[in-house]
């Protein structure tokens, strides 16, 4: 047992990181020869679950595995509150999105950011290298936050509830965005309207509402770990736990979600596309890219 002990420290941080890889490598394995890419954001949601149910239970997992004994997991009530909070909001923020991308990529047969991608082995390996980062470093304050052990969390405080506050509005930013272009599409197909597409609603104010709620939602979860990671290390740590949403914005304004679909939205409603270009380019001046400031960043 001591080699395998050897392998299994006690710090859980290490083990979530590795098992995210290790579940993000087992989809690469399976989709990428089949060229499928319905389950890629399936497996990026399970990988935030089992992650944060890893940094959680993992001294529980290490001691099954060690000694082969059934030890029962402890209660949620053994974790601060402050631990149980942001892995619950971690936990419904990855499901609820996992189930929606999932369910919309089998109703269209595929996603559309991968029509190319996939037909490229080394392409799509890559996108799956990052899904893997996104992972780990989007995640990271919330998997230090586990690491610590219960007693080392200050009380919760005003920047927690703070925290708590605006993750729940951004929360539910994320899910009305995402139904009104939903409804949007279904109303379109049932010719209940002919627009091109969907400026109404919070879209009126953003170009992609759902994504500003995601970034929101971690820079709550960054909040939530400010305090702790900061008595616990350091100021500097309390710091670098802002690089999660930092990342997250920077990911999906200028590589992935906004870049992919501001192309192709330019593609197919640009000037010339019968009568679509004017009205495209006029939703694009009036409405921010992003942040619903009227400054385009």
């Amino acid at each position: 047992m001591a080699s395998l002990a050897a392998l299994l420290p006690a710090s859980p941080l290490k083990e979530t990181l590795l098992a995210a890889a290790v579940l993000q490598g087992l989809g690469a394995a399976i989709c990428i020869p089949l060229k499928e890419d319905r389950f890629y954001d399936l497996f990026g949601s399970l990988g935030f679950i089992s992650s944060v149910g890893i940094s959680l239970y993992y001294p529980t997992l290490r001691t099954r595995l060690l000694t082969g004994q059934n030890v029962p997991f402890p209660s949620l009530l053994c974790f601060h509150p402050r631990q149980v909070l942001a892995s619950a909001m971690t936990v419904l923020w990855a499901g609820r999105l996992g189930y929606f991308l999932f369910t919309r990529a089998l109703k269209h047969g595929g996603d559309s950011r991968f029509d190319e991608i996939k037909k490229d082995p080394k392409k799509f390996a890559g996108a799956w290298t990052g899904q893997i980062a996104w992972i780990t470093l989007t995640g990271l304050p919330v998997y230090l936050l586990n690491a610590l052990p219960p007693s080392a969390h200050p009380a919760l405080g005003v920047r927690d509830f703070l925290g708590v506050g605006l993750w729940t509005g951004a929360f539910l930013l994320e899910v009305i965005a995402d139904r009104q272009k939903s409804t949007w599409r279904e109303e379109k197909t049932e010719k209940k309207h002919e627009e091109a597409f969907i400026k109404s609603g919070l879209w009126a104010y953003s170009r992609h509402p759902n994504y500003v709620g995601e970034v929101l939602q971690w820079t709550s979860l960054s909040l939530l770990a400010s305090r702790p990671l900061s008595a616990a290390y350091s100021p500097l740590a309390a710091k670098a736990a802002f690089a999660s949403p930092l990342l997250e914005y920077l990911l999906i304004r200028y590589v992935s979600g906004v870049s992919l679909q501001e192309k192709a939205s330019d593609q197919k409603f640009g000037s010339g596309k019968k009568g679509e270009g004017t009205e495209w380019e006029e939703y694009k001046r009036r409405v921010p890219v992003f942040w619903p400031t009227g400054k385009h960043i």
